[in-house]
């Protein structure tokens, strides 16, 4: 089964704990802090691999969760960093967040890779807040918890020429002519309901790659006929050959199907109508398709090359003008998706919602310090409490008209407003 899209959940693997020891030292108060740092968590990567075809694994598994990091110990030693989850993809995959829609990576080649979920840094032991002040801190950090979200899998296929028709314009016929791809071949329209490739070699033994794509209607750029399903994969072929039913066996006008698809591809993508193309009339083995192949070329002012799938006749000639446009064709063709430009916004520290009577404090930086607080220590509690108070918090919970024994929720914790 061909399938080229899929959403999934990563995460990645949460920071080891920082940990509270002492040394057995004379003449240092406690032996002296000897708590060592929890390991960083581990990411999930992304890896382009040349051997995958399709997203079908994503259909059975659906959650990546990478490891944490090993707490720390005494000693001053540190945890064991998490080792990154590498998960593999079809080459020409693009990935995006599945709420915003941002592109997050798009994987071209092989082995590139993206990570798309960090692990977080590891808490730090009490020997990291060793001063002048507290020689002796009884206090340590809890690991980072890791990055999570919902992506999105896009393939689009990677080829040189693809093939865009009305169903029943012969494209099927066409690919298992030139090539060694057998698609599904019959009588009715959308017989192709999936992608296929064929690997093309000209007389001189050259060779290029044929994407044989599924059958286009009018309003495809609008997700018609699953038009924006089948239209992806157009976006990154270097050549473009229409085929057109030339003997209107399904009792359309050749003309007016050409200047159908020709509207499609502008309004899905105007760039794609910047690459080269070749129009071809299919079926000349039916009478009255070449009647028809001379009005097209009258009508439209451009080269119809005419060919029979069936019979091969025309076919060799047409596979080498292909060739020859492809070899004047840009080497690279963008993705026709906006390049991503992320812009430094500052990152306010909390926001601050009454909640049936209740103030709910949230935001990254805020929920990122109570996650890792340690508040089974009394001096941990007292760092959470100057580092909110620093941030600015109480002031904001005042001029929210918080009282005296109202309750703040951060995150899971909830804490009674002292003055």
């Amino acid at each position: 089964m061909f399938v080229d899209q899929a959403r999934i959940f990563v995460k990645g693997g949460d920071g080891g704990n920082g940990i509270v020891a002492f040394r057995r030292e004379k003449y240092v108060p406690m032996g002296g802090p000897s708590g060592g740092d929890g390991g960083r968590g581990a990411n999930v990567i992304l890896v382009a691999d040349e051997g995958l075809k399709t997203l079908m694994d994503f259909k059975y598994r659906r959650h990546f969760k990478a490891e944490r990091g090993a707490h720390g110990q005494g000693k001053n030693m540190h945890g064991a960093w998490g080792q990154d989850l590498r998960v593999k993809v079809p080459v020409g995959t693009v990935i995006k967040d599945d709420e915003s829609g941002e592109v997050l990576a798009d994987l071209l080649l092989q082995g590139q890779e993206a990570v798309v979920a960090k692990g977080g840094r590891g808490g730090r032991g009490n020997a990291r807040f060793s001063s002048a002040i507290n020689k002796a801190p009884s206090f340590s950090e809890n690991g980072e918890p890791g990055e999570e979200k919902w992506i999105r899998l896009e393939l689009k296929l990677l080829a040189d020429v693809g093939l865009v028709g009305f169903p029943n314009a012969g494209k099927s016929t066409l690919i298992s002519r030139v090539s060694a791809a057998r698609p599904k071949i019959a009588d009715y329209p959308f017989t192709t309901l999936v992608p296929n490739l064929g690997v093309v070699m000209t007389k001189e033994r050259d060779t290029f790659v044929l994407a044989d794509i599924p059958g286009l209607i009018e309003g495809a750029h609008q997700g018609l006929g699953l038009g924006h399903e089948f239209l992806r994969h157009i976006e990154r072929t270097r050549v473009i050959l229409f085929i057109l039913d030339a003997a209107q066996t399904e009792g359309r006008d050749v003309v007016e199907d050409y200047r159908i698809l020709y509207r499609e591809l502008e309004l899905h993508n105007p760039d794609l109508l910047k690459r080269p193309q070749l129009i071809v009339a299919n079926k000349m083995d039916i009478p009255d398709a070449r009647d028809n192949a001379r009005r097209l070329e009258s009508e439209l002012g451009k080269t119809v090359h005419c060919i029979s799938a069936v019979t091969g006749q025309g076919v060799e000639e047409l596979m080498e003008k292909t060739y020859a446009l492809l070899q004047a064709a840009p080497q690279e063709i963008p993705s026709g998706e906006e390049p991503v430009v992320r812009r430094f916004e500052e990152e306010l520290p909390f926001k601050i919602d009454k909640v049936d009577g209740v103030f709910e404090v949230s935001g990254p930086r805020i929920e990122k310090l109570v996650v890792m607080t340690n508040f089974n220590s009394d001096e941990g509690l007292q760092r959470f409490q100057r580092t909110v108070i620093k941030m600015g918090l109480e002031e904001a919970l005042k001029e929210h008209g918080i009282k005296e024994g109202d309750s703040v929720r951060i995150k899971d914790f909830e804490f009674e407003f002292t003055e």
